[in-house]
């Protein structure tokens, strides 16, 4: 009787706490089956590892799950993001000088989280700060080097960002952070948070300065701002990739706005506290709290049961283990 069904692989049930599909890299034991799931022939077998490059491809998730905290953390970096790179411009009295410290900060932090195969807590912050950082830098340049008006910084921005999602769901069909257990999407990732930091920079400024609402006046209207996603998400039905978006976007001049507000001189509406001292105080609660998620690690996203469950595909090579 000729072979009619294909030979597949499942990941075996009770291997899954703590881990991904195999499809991303596990070297585990398999149960293959030739034939239909009511009749296997049990076969055990090895799933290869990626082959690892100089940046490996992800073998679970790169990114945290979405729990209170992450939220503190992220308007954390996002001030203080704002607070260093103002104050590297400053103290340095270069511009140029800091952009390239800032560009070097954000080179060294990006090889940290791509070198890494899953989400790390100390690596994910850290290139999230220095993006924070980077991105300031890069936003205020287009103020202040090329002349362009906060609402065109604000309105160029936006369009990059709408761009970057564009391209992130047309070859991935999904904009959800839960997904993020592939290079290309960890890409995308990245490239969607620097352009929120550099719009939220903008925005801030829009409001505070060209507003004139002021650096505290514009910190809470964004506070308000970023409730509308979180209600509609709760009260309202609305998608819950599209609220955590809207509302990842809102925490960078959410933040920005105090820091600024804290940091900046009285002559332009700040409390006088001085871009240094913010920054440092910023800095060391950012890293208080990284340092506990990577200890507690309550941010670990758990296994996708439909990831889980996924039949793959195996390469003769495993047949013959």
């Amino acid at each position: 009787m000729p072979l009619r069904h294909a030979l597949v692989a499942e990941w075996p049930s009770g291997l899954g706490k703590g881990l991904q599909s195999p499809v991303h890299g596990f070297d585990s034991r398999l149960r293959l089956y030739l034939g239909h799931r009511s009749a296997p022939v049990a076969i055990i077998g090895v799933v290869p590892r990626h082959r690892r490059g100089f940046f490996p491809e992800p073998i679970a998730a790169k990114v945290p799950e979405i729990i209170f905290l992450f939220w503190v953390v992220k308007i954390l970096t996002t001030a203080g993001g704002e607070a260093t790179s103002d104050y590297l411009a400053v103290s340095l009295g270069s511009r140029l000088e800091a952009g390239a410290i800032e560009a070097g900060l954000f080179l060294i932090a990006l090889v940290w989280q791509f070198r890494t195969t899953r989400y790390t807590a100390a690596a994910y912050w850290a290139f999230a700060y220095s993006i924070a950082i980077f991105g300031t830098g890069v936003a205020d340049a287009m103020h202040l080097f090329i002349g362009i008006p906060y609402s065109g910084t604000t309105a160029l921005w936006a369009i990059v960002l709408a761009v970057i999602f564009a391209l992130w769901y047309r070859s991935e069909r999904t904009l959800s952070i839960h997904s993020i257990y592939t290079q290309r999407r960890e890409v995308y990732y990245w490239a969607v948070v620097f352009a929120t930091f550099a719009l939220g920079t903008a925005l801030g400024d829009y409001t505070a300065l060209a507003l004139h609402l002021g650096y505290l006046a514009s910190g809470i209207l964004f506070f308000f701002v970023i409730l509308i996603p979180a209600a509609a998400w709760k009260w309202f039905r609305l998608n819950s990739v599209v609220a955590f978006w809207c509302a990842y976007v809102v925490t960078r001049p959410l933040g920005a706005s105090f820091a600024d507000y804290f940091s900046k001189p009285h002559y332009l509406s700040g409390a006088n506290y001085g871009d240094g001292p913010v920054a440092l105080i910023i800095t060391i609660i950012v890293a208080v709290l990284v340092g506990y998620l990577a200890v507690a690690r309550p941010d670990i996203q758990r296994a996708d049961q439909q990831q889980v469950d996924r039949i793959a595909a195996v390469s003769d090579d495993v047949v013959g283990r």
